[in-house]
Protein backbone atom coordinates (compact mmCIF):
# COMPACT_ATOMS: atom_id res chain seq x y z
CA UNK A 1 0.00 0.00 0.00
CA UNK A 2 2.93 2.33 0.59
CA UNK A 3 4.20 1.54 -2.91
CA UNK A 4 0.72 2.35 -4.21
CA UNK A 5 0.58 5.82 -2.64
CA UNK A 6 4.22 6.54 -3.49
CA UNK A 7 3.33 5.87 -7.10
CA UNK A 8 -0.16 7.35 -7.41
CA UNK A 9 -0.41 10.04 -4.71
CA UNK A 10 3.12 11.09 -3.71
CA UNK A 11 4.87 10.42 -7.00
CA UNK A 12 6.14 13.98 -7.49
CA UNK A 13 7.89 13.87 -4.09
CA UNK A 14 9.59 10.60 -5.00
CA UNK A 15 10.65 12.12 -8.31
CA UNK A 16 12.25 15.05 -6.51
CA UNK A 17 14.21 12.78 -4.18
CA UNK A 18 15.24 10.67 -7.16
CA UNK A 19 16.51 13.75 -9.02
CA UNK A 20 18.64 14.72 -6.01
CA UNK A 21 20.00 11.19 -5.71
CA UNK A 22 20.87 11.24 -9.43
CA UNK A 23 23.07 14.31 -8.84
CA UNK A 24 24.70 12.60 -5.85
CA UNK A 25 25.53 9.50 -7.89
CA UNK A 26 26.78 11.54 -10.86
CA UNK A 27 29.38 13.09 -8.55
CA UNK A 28 30.55 9.70 -7.28
CA UNK A 29 32.67 7.74 -9.75
CA UNK A 30 31.65 4.40 -8.27
CA UNK A 31 27.93 5.01 -8.73
CA UNK A 32 27.54 7.30 -11.72
CA UNK A 33 26.48 4.51 -14.09
CA UNK A 34 23.15 3.76 -12.42
CA UNK A 35 20.11 4.79 -14.44
CA UNK A 36 17.50 7.22 -13.16
CA UNK A 37 15.03 4.33 -13.29
CA UNK A 38 17.17 2.23 -10.93
CA UNK A 39 17.66 5.10 -8.50
CA UNK A 40 13.96 5.93 -8.49
CA UNK A 41 12.93 2.36 -7.69
CA UNK A 42 15.62 1.92 -5.04
CA UNK A 43 14.46 5.05 -3.21
CA UNK A 44 10.79 4.15 -3.49
CA UNK A 45 11.34 0.62 -2.21
CA UNK A 46 13.44 1.82 0.72
CA UNK A 47 10.81 4.36 1.76
CA UNK A 48 8.10 1.70 1.50
CA UNK A 49 10.13 -0.64 3.73
CA UNK A 50 10.82 1.96 6.42
CA UNK A 51 9.65 0.46 9.75
CA UNK A 52 9.01 3.80 11.49
CA UNK A 53 7.76 7.22 10.54
CA UNK A 54 11.20 8.76 10.25
CA UNK A 55 14.74 9.00 11.54
CA UNK A 56 16.22 12.05 13.24
CA UNK A 57 19.77 12.34 11.95
CA UNK A 58 21.21 15.75 12.85
CA UNK A 59 23.03 16.53 9.64
CA UNK A 60 24.55 19.82 10.75
CA UNK A 61 26.12 18.10 13.76
CA UNK A 62 26.99 14.91 11.87
CA UNK A 63 25.11 12.86 14.50
CA UNK A 64 22.79 9.89 14.22
CA UNK A 65 21.87 7.53 17.03
CA UNK A 66 22.21 3.77 16.87
CA UNK A 67 18.48 3.16 16.85
CA UNK A 68 18.08 5.23 13.70
CA UNK A 69 20.99 3.39 12.09
CA UNK A 70 19.18 0.15 12.84
CA UNK A 71 15.95 1.43 11.27
CA UNK A 72 17.86 2.35 8.11
CA UNK A 73 19.53 -1.06 8.05
CA UNK A 74 16.16 -2.80 8.41
CA UNK A 75 14.66 -0.79 5.55
CA UNK A 76 17.65 -1.40 3.28
CA UNK A 77 17.68 -5.14 4.01
CA UNK A 78 13.97 -5.45 3.27
CA UNK A 79 14.29 -3.35 0.09
CA UNK A 80 17.14 -5.58 -1.15
CA UNK A 81 15.03 -8.67 -0.54
CA UNK A 82 12.02 -7.17 -2.33
CA UNK A 83 14.01 -5.94 -5.33
CA UNK A 84 16.72 -8.48 -6.21
CA UNK A 85 16.63 -7.05 -9.74
CA UNK A 86 18.38 -3.91 -8.45
CA UNK A 87 22.10 -3.86 -7.61
CA UNK A 88 22.65 -4.48 -3.89
CA UNK A 89 25.58 -2.04 -4.00
CA UNK A 90 23.15 0.74 -4.90
CA UNK A 91 21.16 0.08 -1.73
CA UNK A 92 24.38 -0.02 0.30
CA UNK A 93 25.38 3.37 -1.06
CA UNK A 94 21.95 4.78 -0.21
CA UNK A 95 22.33 3.39 3.33
CA UNK A 96 25.73 5.04 3.76
CA UNK A 97 24.27 8.41 2.72
CA UNK A 98 21.24 8.12 5.03
CA UNK A 99 23.47 6.99 7.93
CA UNK A 100 25.83 10.00 7.43
CA UNK A 101 28.73 7.67 6.65
CA UNK A 102 29.14 9.32 3.24
CA UNK A 103 28.92 13.09 3.38
CA UNK A 104 28.69 16.02 1.02
CA UNK A 105 26.57 19.18 0.43
CA UNK A 106 24.17 17.41 -1.94
CA UNK A 107 23.90 14.47 0.41
CA UNK A 108 23.03 16.60 3.43
CA UNK A 109 20.08 18.15 1.63
CA UNK A 110 18.97 14.73 0.39
CA UNK A 111 19.05 13.22 3.90
CA UNK A 112 16.94 16.05 5.32
CA UNK A 113 14.32 15.71 2.58
CA UNK A 114 14.30 11.91 2.86
CA UNK A 115 13.67 12.09 6.63
CA UNK A 116 10.83 14.56 6.15
CA UNK A 117 9.19 12.38 3.52
CA UNK A 118 9.09 8.92 5.13
CA UNK A 119 6.49 10.12 7.67
CA UNK A 120 3.84 11.15 5.09
CA UNK A 121 4.54 7.93 3.17
CA UNK A 122 3.84 5.89 6.32
CA UNK A 123 0.70 7.88 7.16
CA UNK A 124 -0.75 7.73 3.65
CA UNK A 125 0.26 4.17 2.85
CA UNK A 126 -0.44 2.44 6.15
CA UNK A 127 -2.89 4.46 8.22
CA UNK A 128 -4.90 5.93 5.35
CA UNK A 129 -4.84 2.86 3.11
CA UNK A 130 -3.83 -0.47 4.66
CA UNK A 131 -5.79 0.25 7.84
CA UNK A 132 -8.97 0.48 5.74
CA UNK A 133 -8.25 -2.87 4.10
CA UNK A 134 -7.20 -5.12 6.98
CA UNK A 135 -10.44 -5.57 8.90
CA UNK A 136 -9.75 -8.47 11.26
CA UNK A 137 -10.57 -6.29 14.30
CA UNK A 138 -10.88 -2.66 13.28
CA UNK A 139 -10.32 -1.23 16.77
CA UNK A 140 -6.65 -2.20 16.31
CA UNK A 141 -6.34 -0.13 13.13
CA UNK A 142 -5.40 3.10 14.86
CA UNK A 143 -2.92 5.85 14.13
CA UNK A 144 0.45 4.73 15.45
CA UNK A 145 -0.93 1.29 16.19
CA UNK A 146 -0.07 -2.17 14.89
CA UNK A 147 -3.02 -4.42 14.00
CA UNK A 148 -0.56 -7.30 13.73
CA UNK A 149 -0.25 -7.26 17.53
CA UNK A 150 -3.43 -8.67 19.02
CA UNK A 151 -3.70 -7.84 22.71
CA UNK A 152 -1.27 -6.99 25.51
CA UNK A 153 -0.69 -8.92 28.73
CA UNK A 154 -0.66 -7.15 32.12
CA UNK A 155 3.08 -7.87 32.41
CA UNK A 156 3.75 -6.23 29.03
CA UNK A 157 1.60 -3.26 30.01
CA UNK A 158 3.46 -2.71 33.27
CA UNK A 159 6.87 -3.07 31.60
CA UNK A 160 5.88 -0.46 29.02
CA UNK A 161 4.63 1.99 31.67
CA UNK A 162 7.82 1.57 33.68
CA UNK A 163 9.86 2.33 30.57
CA UNK A 164 7.78 5.43 29.80
CA UNK A 165 8.20 6.73 33.35
CA UNK A 166 11.94 6.15 33.09
CA UNK A 167 12.52 7.63 29.63
CA UNK A 168 9.56 9.83 28.56
CA UNK A 169 7.57 10.87 31.66
CA UNK A 170 6.17 13.93 29.87
CA UNK A 171 4.97 12.15 26.73
CA UNK A 172 1.41 12.86 25.62
CA UNK A 173 -1.22 10.21 26.34
CA UNK A 174 -3.99 10.58 23.76
CA UNK A 175 -6.86 8.16 23.23
CA UNK A 176 -8.69 10.22 20.58
CA UNK A 177 -7.53 12.96 18.21
CA UNK A 178 -8.77 14.69 15.06
CA UNK A 179 -7.11 11.90 13.09
CA UNK A 180 -8.23 8.73 14.88
CA UNK A 181 -10.06 6.24 12.67
CA UNK A 182 -12.75 5.79 15.32
CA UNK A 183 -13.15 7.40 18.73
CA UNK A 184 -11.88 5.90 21.98
CA UNK A 185 -15.39 4.81 22.99
CA UNK A 186 -16.11 3.14 19.64
CA UNK A 187 -12.84 1.20 19.95
CA UNK A 188 -13.73 0.23 23.52
CA UNK A 189 -16.90 -1.40 22.22
CA UNK A 190 -15.33 -3.09 19.21
CA UNK A 191 -12.58 -4.48 21.47
CA UNK A 192 -15.28 -6.52 23.20
CA UNK A 193 -15.83 -8.54 20.02
CA UNK A 194 -12.48 -10.22 20.66
CA UNK A 195 -13.96 -11.80 23.79
CA UNK A 196 -16.91 -13.39 22.00
CA UNK A 197 -15.54 -14.84 18.74
CA UNK A 198 -18.10 -17.64 18.47
CA UNK A 199 -21.13 -15.45 19.07
CA UNK A 200 -19.72 -12.69 16.89
CA UNK A 201 -19.06 -15.07 14.00
CA UNK A 202 -22.61 -16.37 14.21
CA UNK A 203 -24.03 -12.85 14.42
CA UNK A 204 -22.04 -11.43 11.51
CA UNK A 205 -22.93 -14.43 9.33
CA UNK A 206 -26.61 -14.03 10.23
CA UNK A 207 -26.54 -10.38 9.19
CA UNK A 208 -24.69 -11.21 5.97
CA UNK A 209 -27.21 -13.92 5.10
CA UNK A 210 -30.13 -11.56 5.73
CA UNK A 211 -28.55 -8.78 3.67
CA UNK A 212 -27.31 -10.95 0.81
CA UNK A 213 -30.26 -10.12 -1.43
CA UNK A 214 -29.25 -6.44 -1.27
CA UNK A 215 -26.03 -6.98 -3.23
CA UNK A 216 -25.66 -5.70 -6.79
CA UNK A 217 -23.65 -8.02 -9.05
CA UNK A 218 -21.87 -9.38 -5.99
CA UNK A 219 -21.07 -5.92 -4.64
CA UNK A 220 -20.05 -4.71 -2.14
CA UNK A 221 -17.26 -7.22 -1.43
CA UNK A 222 -17.21 -9.21 1.80
CA UNK A 223 -14.30 -7.29 3.30
CA UNK A 224 -16.16 -3.99 2.97
CA UNK A 225 -19.30 -5.64 4.33
CA UNK A 226 -17.37 -6.91 7.38
CA UNK A 227 -16.09 -3.40 8.11
CA UNK A 228 -19.71 -2.23 8.03
CA UNK A 229 -20.80 -4.91 10.50
CA UNK A 230 -18.11 -3.98 13.03
CA UNK A 231 -18.86 -0.29 12.67
CA UNK A 232 -22.62 -0.57 13.27
CA UNK A 233 -22.52 -1.88 16.88
CA UNK A 234 -19.36 0.11 17.58
CA UNK A 235 -20.97 3.46 16.77
CA UNK A 236 -24.58 2.57 17.60
CA UNK A 237 -26.95 4.40 17.48
CA UNK A 238 -25.96 5.68 14.05
CA UNK A 239 -28.25 6.90 11.29
CA UNK A 240 -28.04 6.03 7.63
CA UNK A 241 -26.59 9.38 6.55
CA UNK A 242 -23.57 9.10 8.85
CA UNK A 243 -23.02 5.49 7.87
CA UNK A 244 -23.16 6.33 4.16
CA UNK A 245 -20.63 9.14 4.61
CA UNK A 246 -18.29 6.97 6.67
CA UNK A 247 -18.37 3.94 4.38
CA UNK A 248 -17.82 6.06 1.27
CA UNK A 249 -14.73 7.58 2.85
CA UNK A 250 -13.54 4.16 4.07
CA UNK A 251 -13.74 2.45 0.67
CA UNK A 252 -12.09 5.37 -1.10
CA UNK A 253 -9.27 5.39 1.41
CA UNK A 254 -8.85 1.62 1.03
CA UNK A 255 -8.26 2.11 -2.72
CA UNK A 256 -9.24 -1.49 -3.43
CA UNK A 257 -12.35 -0.93 -5.53
CA UNK A 258 -12.58 2.85 -5.73
CA UNK A 259 -10.56 5.87 -4.63
CA UNK A 260 -10.60 9.65 -4.36
CA UNK A 261 -8.55 9.95 -7.55
CA UNK A 262 -10.44 7.27 -9.52
CA UNK A 263 -13.94 6.80 -8.11
CA UNK A 264 -15.74 3.70 -9.34
CA UNK A 265 -19.39 4.66 -9.77
CA UNK A 266 -20.62 1.08 -10.07
CA UNK A 267 -19.03 -0.01 -6.78
CA UNK A 268 -20.04 3.11 -4.88
CA UNK A 269 -23.64 2.91 -6.11
CA UNK A 270 -23.84 -0.75 -5.10
CA UNK A 271 -22.51 0.11 -1.63
CA UNK A 272 -24.97 2.98 -1.26
CA UNK A 273 -27.92 0.78 -2.19
CA UNK A 274 -26.70 -1.97 0.13
CA UNK A 275 -26.65 0.41 3.11
CA UNK A 276 -30.03 1.88 2.17
CA UNK A 277 -31.58 -1.59 2.07
CA UNK A 278 -29.89 -2.51 5.35
CA UNK A 279 -31.43 0.43 7.19
CA UNK A 280 -34.80 -0.22 5.57
CA UNK A 281 -34.92 -3.82 6.87
CA UNK A 282 -36.64 -3.40 10.24
CA UNK A 283 -36.04 -6.94 11.49
CA UNK A 284 -32.35 -6.78 10.65
CA UNK A 285 -31.93 -3.35 12.25
CA UNK A 286 -33.69 -4.61 15.37
CA UNK A 287 -31.21 -7.50 15.52
CA UNK A 288 -28.29 -5.09 15.13
CA UNK A 289 -29.71 -2.83 17.85
CA UNK A 290 -30.09 -5.80 20.21
CA UNK A 291 -26.51 -6.93 19.65
CA UNK A 292 -25.20 -3.36 20.03
CA UNK A 293 -26.98 -3.11 23.39
CA UNK A 294 -25.10 -6.21 24.52
CA UNK A 295 -21.79 -4.46 23.74
CA UNK A 296 -22.74 -1.11 25.27
CA UNK A 297 -22.25 -2.05 28.94
CA UNK A 298 -18.87 -3.79 28.57
CA UNK A 299 -17.81 -1.04 26.18
CA UNK A 300 -18.54 1.61 28.80
CA UNK A 301 -16.53 -0.25 31.43
CA UNK A 302 -13.67 -0.53 28.94
CA UNK A 303 -13.97 3.22 28.33
CA UNK A 304 -13.82 4.03 32.04
CA UNK A 305 -10.79 1.77 32.48
CA UNK A 306 -9.08 3.36 29.49
CA UNK A 307 -9.88 6.86 30.75
CA UNK A 308 -8.58 6.30 34.28
CA UNK A 309 -5.41 4.61 33.04
CA UNK A 310 -4.76 7.49 30.65
CA UNK A 311 -5.24 10.02 33.44
CA UNK A 312 -2.95 8.28 35.93
CA UNK A 313 -0.33 6.33 33.96
CA UNK A 314 3.10 7.84 33.17
CA UNK A 315 2.72 10.76 30.78
CA UNK A 316 0.53 13.80 30.32
CA UNK A 317 -3.12 13.00 29.50
CA UNK A 318 -4.85 14.67 26.57
CA UNK A 319 -8.63 14.77 26.08
CA UNK A 320 -9.97 15.37 22.57
CA UNK A 321 -12.93 17.69 22.14
CA UNK A 322 -16.19 16.07 23.17
CA UNK A 323 -14.65 13.00 24.80
CA UNK A 324 -15.40 14.21 28.33
CA UNK A 325 -18.55 12.05 28.03
CA UNK A 326 -19.26 9.02 25.83
CA UNK A 327 -18.33 9.89 22.26
CA UNK A 328 -19.14 7.50 19.43
CA UNK A 329 -17.62 9.46 16.58
CA UNK A 330 -15.97 7.92 13.57
CA UNK A 331 -13.19 9.34 11.42
CA UNK A 332 -12.84 12.96 10.30
CA UNK A 333 -15.10 14.84 9.52
CA UNK A 334 -17.45 12.91 11.81
CA UNK A 335 -15.23 13.62 14.82
CA UNK A 336 -15.14 17.35 14.10
CA UNK A 337 -18.84 17.86 14.68
CA UNK A 338 -19.69 20.79 17.00
CA UNK A 339 -19.31 19.92 20.69
CA UNK A 340 -22.04 20.87 23.16
CA UNK A 341 -19.82 22.33 25.88
CA UNK A 342 -22.83 23.87 27.60
CA UNK A 343 -24.20 20.41 28.24
CA UNK A 344 -20.86 19.22 29.59
CA UNK A 345 -20.51 22.21 31.94
CA UNK A 346 -24.02 21.63 33.29
CA UNK A 347 -23.43 17.90 33.77
CA UNK A 348 -20.11 18.54 35.50
CA UNK A 349 -21.69 20.88 38.04
CA UNK A 350 -24.32 18.25 38.72
CA UNK A 351 -22.04 15.22 39.10
CA UNK A 352 -19.86 17.05 41.62
CA UNK A 353 -22.71 16.80 44.11
CA UNK A 354 -24.20 13.42 43.24
CA UNK A 355 -23.76 10.15 45.16
CA UNK A 356 -21.92 7.60 43.08
CA UNK A 357 -25.06 5.49 42.64
CA UNK A 358 -26.78 8.46 40.97
CA UNK A 359 -23.73 8.99 38.74
CA UNK A 360 -24.08 5.40 37.55
CA UNK A 361 -27.84 5.74 37.13
CA UNK A 362 -27.16 8.59 34.71
CA UNK A 363 -24.69 6.58 32.65
CA UNK A 364 -26.62 7.19 29.41
CA UNK A 365 -25.77 10.88 29.83
CA UNK A 366 -22.05 10.14 30.14
CA UNK A 367 -21.92 10.99 33.85
CA UNK A 368 -19.58 8.12 34.88
CA UNK A 369 -16.92 9.11 32.36
CA UNK A 370 -17.09 12.80 33.25
CA UNK A 371 -16.95 11.95 36.97
CA UNK A 372 -13.90 9.73 36.46
CA UNK A 373 -12.13 12.42 34.47
CA UNK A 374 -12.96 15.21 36.91
CA UNK A 375 -11.88 13.18 39.95
CA UNK A 376 -8.61 12.01 38.42
CA UNK A 377 -7.66 15.53 37.34
CA UNK A 378 -8.41 16.78 40.87
CA UNK A 379 -6.04 14.15 42.27
CA UNK A 380 -3.33 15.10 39.77
CA UNK A 381 -3.63 18.73 40.85
CA UNK A 382 -3.57 17.91 44.56
CA UNK A 383 -0.65 15.45 44.36
CA UNK A 384 1.61 16.58 41.50
CA UNK A 385 4.60 14.85 43.10
CA UNK A 386 3.05 11.46 42.39
CA UNK A 387 3.02 12.17 38.69
CA UNK A 388 5.45 13.62 36.17
CA UNK A 389 9.21 13.05 36.05
CA UNK A 390 9.59 13.10 39.82
CA UNK A 391 6.92 10.45 40.36
CA UNK A 392 7.23 6.68 40.28
CA UNK A 393 5.36 3.76 38.80
CA UNK A 394 4.93 0.54 40.76
CA UNK A 395 2.98 -2.42 39.29
CA UNK A 396 0.54 -4.10 41.65
CA UNK A 397 -0.59 -7.67 41.05
CA UNK A 398 -3.76 -9.31 42.29
CA UNK A 399 -3.97 -12.94 43.37
CA UNK A 400 -6.77 -15.39 42.84
CA UNK A 401 -8.78 -16.95 40.02
CA UNK A 402 -9.51 -13.69 38.14
CA UNK A 403 -6.16 -11.96 38.77
CA UNK A 404 -5.48 -11.54 35.04
CA UNK A 405 -8.63 -9.43 34.75
CA UNK A 406 -7.21 -6.62 36.93
CA UNK A 407 -4.74 -3.88 36.08
CA UNK A 408 -3.45 -2.04 39.15
CA UNK A 409 -0.53 0.28 39.75
CA UNK A 410 0.74 2.81 42.27
CA UNK A 411 1.88 6.32 41.37
CA UNK A 412 4.27 7.79 43.89
CA UNK A 413 3.55 6.89 47.51
CA UNK A 414 -0.05 8.05 47.59
CA UNK A 415 -2.12 7.07 44.51
CA UNK A 416 -3.37 3.67 43.30
CA UNK A 417 -5.33 2.90 40.13
CA UNK A 418 -7.46 -0.22 39.71
CA UNK A 419 -9.30 -1.11 36.50
CA UNK A 420 -10.79 -4.33 35.06
CA UNK A 421 -9.88 -5.80 31.70
CA UNK A 422 -11.61 -8.35 29.46
CA UNK A 423 -14.89 -7.49 31.16
CA UNK A 424 -17.15 -9.83 29.16
CA UNK A 425 -15.14 -12.83 30.30
CA UNK A 426 -15.10 -11.44 33.83
CA UNK A 427 -18.90 -11.14 33.87
CA UNK A 428 -18.78 -9.18 37.12
CA UNK A 429 -17.56 -12.20 39.09
CA UNK A 430 -14.20 -11.72 40.82
CA UNK A 431 -14.42 -14.87 42.93
CA UNK A 432 -11.55 -15.10 45.42
CA UNK A 433 -9.41 -12.48 43.63
CA UNK A 434 -7.78 -10.06 46.06
CA UNK A 435 -5.29 -7.20 46.09
CA UNK A 436 -2.86 -6.28 48.84
CA UNK A 437 -2.98 -2.53 49.49
CA UNK A 438 0.19 -0.88 50.86
CA UNK A 439 0.29 0.24 54.45
CA UNK A 440 -1.84 3.24 55.35
CA UNK A 441 -5.42 4.43 55.16
CA UNK A 442 -6.82 4.71 51.64
CA UNK A 443 -9.92 6.44 50.31
CA UNK A 444 -11.50 5.71 46.94
CA UNK A 445 -11.98 9.20 45.57
CA UNK A 446 -14.62 7.97 43.13
CA UNK A 447 -16.89 6.54 45.83
CA UNK A 448 -15.71 7.90 49.19
CA UNK A 449 -15.11 4.39 50.57
CA UNK A 450 -12.18 3.85 52.94
CA UNK A 451 -9.84 0.86 53.04
CA UNK A 452 -7.00 -0.09 55.35
CA UNK A 453 -3.60 -1.17 54.09
CA UNK A 454 -4.32 -4.89 53.89
CA UNK A 455 -5.56 -7.55 51.49
CA UNK A 456 -9.02 -6.79 50.10
CA UNK A 457 -11.26 -8.69 47.73
CA UNK A 458 -11.37 -6.97 44.36
CA UNK A 459 -15.15 -7.40 44.34
CA UNK A 460 -15.31 -5.09 47.39
CA UNK A 461 -12.82 -2.57 45.95
CA UNK A 462 -14.90 -2.28 42.77
CA UNK A 463 -18.34 -2.88 44.28
CA UNK A 464 -19.81 0.59 43.84
CA UNK A 465 -18.03 1.82 40.71
CA UNK A 466 -16.38 -0.07 37.81
CA UNK A 467 -12.93 1.48 38.42
CA UNK A 468 -11.16 2.73 41.53
CA UNK A 469 -8.80 5.61 42.31
CA UNK A 470 -7.34 5.23 45.79
CA UNK A 471 -5.54 8.07 47.59
CA UNK A 472 -3.61 7.61 50.82
CA UNK A 473 -5.00 9.77 53.60
CA UNK A 474 -2.56 11.91 55.59
CA UNK A 475 -1.36 10.29 58.78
Amino acid sequence: KKILVLRDVLGSDVNRLSAEFVHICENDRNHRDYTRHDLHHAIRETIACFPVYRTYARVAENKINERDREYISQAIAAAKANRPDLDAELFDFLASVLSLETRGPLMDEFVMRFQQFTGPAMAKGVEDTAFYCYNRLVSLNEVGGNPGKFGTSPAEFHAYCEAVQRTHPSTMLASSTHDTKRSEDVRARVNSLSEMPGEWRETACRWAFAADRNRTDGLPDRNTEYLLYQTLPGAWPINEERMQQYMLKAVREAKQHTSWLNPDEKFETALKRFIEALFAAQDLMADIAKFAAKLAGPGRVNSLAQTLVKLTAPGVPDTYQGCEVWDLSLVDPDNRRPVDYGYRRKLLEEVKNLPVEEVIRREDEGAPKLWTMYTALQVRRELPGCFGAEGSYIPLYASGEKAQHLIAFQRGPDVITLVPRLVIGLNGEWGNTSLQLPEGAWVNRLTGEKFAGAAHSVSMLLKRFPVALLVREPA
